[in-house]
Formats: C-alpha cells, structure tokens, sequence
C-alpha cells in the first residue's frame, strides 16, 4: 500500500504536469482499479491546487502592498500614476477564479457527501484485482476444462445452482461489465459461463456454465423458491464464498422490506462479508427465500437480500425455449442443518469476474 509521502510526490508532479505519457497511463489504471488510493490521490491533487491557488493571490496581495509602499516613498520626488483599471481587472479575475475553486469544492464536498449516504448500501462483490499486474495483459480465454484462468481476478461473489444442468444465480453487480466469468465448484474445478439474463433493478443475474456435459451434483438441485415471503424473525442461513473455503452464517428476518422499503427485498440480521454477493438465503426446512446483495454501515450490523419472488418473476421471463425448469421437491425438508449443508455445498459455487 503506498504511504502518504508517495501520493503526495506524485500528485505534486501531477498537478506541476511533468509526468510522461506512460505514468500518466499508469496512474489513470490504477485510479481506476483502486477506489481508495483514487480518493487519496484527488484528495491531494485538490489540496495542492487549493495551496496553489492561495499562494499566488498570497503573492498578488504582496506586490500591491509593495506598490502602494513604493507610491507613498516616492510622491514627493515624482508623483505616480497608477493605472487602477488594469489593476482592478487583474484582481478581479484572481478573485473571480478563487471564488470558481471554491465553488468547485463545495460541490465536491456535497457530491462526497451524498456518496457517504449512498454507502449505507454497500455491495459485498470482492475485489481482489493484482495492482502489479502488466497494463498490457489481456483476458485469455482458458479452453482447457477444469483449468483456473492465466489472468487476474477482478472481483468475486457466490452463486448457487437454479438446475443441475449449470444454470445459476448471483447478483447482477458482481458481473457487472466483465470481460469473462468462471465459476470455482466444490470440488475445485474452474467453468466458463456466460451471463444469460439479468434484471438490474433487482439486481439480479442468470448464467449458464458453458459446457454441455457440466452438472453440479449426482442428482436434480434438492431444494425450492419460496413464492411468498417469509414472516418477520423466521431464523435463516446461507452459504457463501467470503474466502477461498465456503462459510456458513446465520440469522433471521428483522424487517420484511429491506433498503429504503424495497418490498423486493429482505432486512436480515445475518452476518455477510465481500465475496458473499449472491449467497442464497434458506429457512430452516430448505426453501430459498433470497440472495444476499448488500450490507448496511458497519454499525447497523444489517443484510440486504433480494426475495426469491424477484428471482422467480426473471426466470419466469426467459424464453420457453430455454426449457429452464426449476425444481418442485424439497429434499431437505427432513434433514438436519448438518444434512442441508452437505448437499448445499454441491449446488453453491464461487463467481470469478474477469476484466481487462
């Protein structure tokens, strides 16, 4: 992690403009990849601008007082003309121009601020793109099953099987402008997929791991989507890839709509880390009843997770001729919460997101 001393030496020749073309390339990819170093960086780059604006009216306002000093030293000698309209529009302009930059910042500051508000929902995609990785490295296509991609991981999520035949859920954030997706199953395995539909409001993304052969257990997906919702403080679980080994959580419903009263949504208290994006939300008997998405600030301790009627209403719009046919039993009803994650493991993968 760069420290503060190396940010602000490089925000110095930023802002001085003496980068060459290809730091100036290099930085804008890192600007890109990493959010908190890009803030960290325009944050400097304002300072100094701000600094650098003061000292030049600081310097204005020296060579006035000058002037007027010089004026009063030399009136008896020779009187002195000063030429006030020159002076009154250099000024003017000096001001007008730190004015403009404060206004700039007023905005930036209330832009940043309404980011703040916005960061009450925070998405758990997990972001583990390599800073030192080459710009010039491309996404290479690995063809060969079973083989985890040459290039570096973007971002990654869960997700969990809708048939046995490789269709699957997770969020729709998590795909979001990737270049190719695999999924990581439980025995280990890399699969290509390719998104087939999503549905943003919802958040919300179906794909199709790309191989005829695949399937994700010895028989058909053992549990069903709850076509209601659940009642307030009913106990849930989920299973999801905050690590490179699955983990387990549990909780239960705090509120029946979730943020800003989303009526598609669920308020849980449930504990959910980055990489969780996507995770399905169970009760006790098996049913799914959601997909976590997101999680609120650290001290409200919430889980947002989208309701399976949002995941039926999207199945339910795909093409007949997808021939998607979602399962009707329930073979966890009688199983122990031991029992359901055993067989959950099989249908619940790890989402890879790749970009250039």
């Amino acid at each position: 992690m760069p420290t503060d001393y190396q940010i602000w030496n490089i925000a110095e020749s930023f802002v001085a403009g003496i980068l060459s073309e290809t730091e100036l390339s290099d930085l804008q990819q890192r600007l890109d990849a990493e959010p908190a170093y890009s803030a960290a960086f325009r944050e400097c780059v304002d300072m100094l601008r701000s600094l650098d604006a003061a000292a030049k009216n600081k310097k204005l306002r020296a060579t006035l007082k000058d002037i007027q000093h010089g004026a009063g030293k030399h009136a008896i000698e020779k009187p002195r003309t000063i030429p006030l309209r020159s002076h009154f529009f250099r000024t003017a302009a000096i001001a007008a121009g730190i004015a403009l930059l404060t206004s700039f910042s007023t905005y930036w500051a209330i832009n940043n601020n309404n980011k703040k508000d916005l960061s009450q929902y925070n998405v758990l995609r997990r972001e583990l793109e390599n800073i030192k990785r080459s710009q010039n490295q491309l996404i290479k296509d690995i063809t060969i099953k079973n083989t985890q991609p040459v290039s570096v991981v973007k971002y990654t999520g869960t997700g969990f099987a809708i048939t046995n035949s490789g269709y699957f859920v997770t969020n729709y954030h998590v795909t979001e402008g990737a270049d190719s997706v695999y999924i990581q199953d439980h025995e280990g395995d890399y699969y290509k997929a390719i998104v087939i539909a999503y549905e943003p409001k919802t958040d919300l993304a179906i794909l199709k791991v790309d191989d005829d052969d695949f399937h994700f257990g010895k028989s058909e997906v053992p549990y069903t989507f709850a076509g209601y919702k659940a009642g307030l403080g009913s106990r849930v679980y989920t299973l999801g890839y905050p690590d490179d080994e699955i983990v387990y959580n549990e909780g239960y419903i705090s509120a029946k709509n979730g943020f800003q009263n989303d009526s598609m949504q669920y308020r849980l208290e449930l504990p959910a880390d980055p990489g969780q994006s996507g995770a399905p939300v169970l009760d006790a008997k098996g049913n799914i009843l959601g997909i976590v998405t997101a999680k609120g600030q650290q001290n409200e301790g919430n889980t947002y997770a989208e309701s399976s009627e949002a995941l039926l209403q999207l199945i339910h719009s795909l093409p007949k001729s997808m021939n998607l046919h979602i399962p009707k039993l329930n073979k966890l009803v009688k199983l122990s919460r031991e029992e359901q994650i055993q067989k959950l493991e099989y249908y619940t993968c790890s989402v890879k997101v790749y970009k250039k």
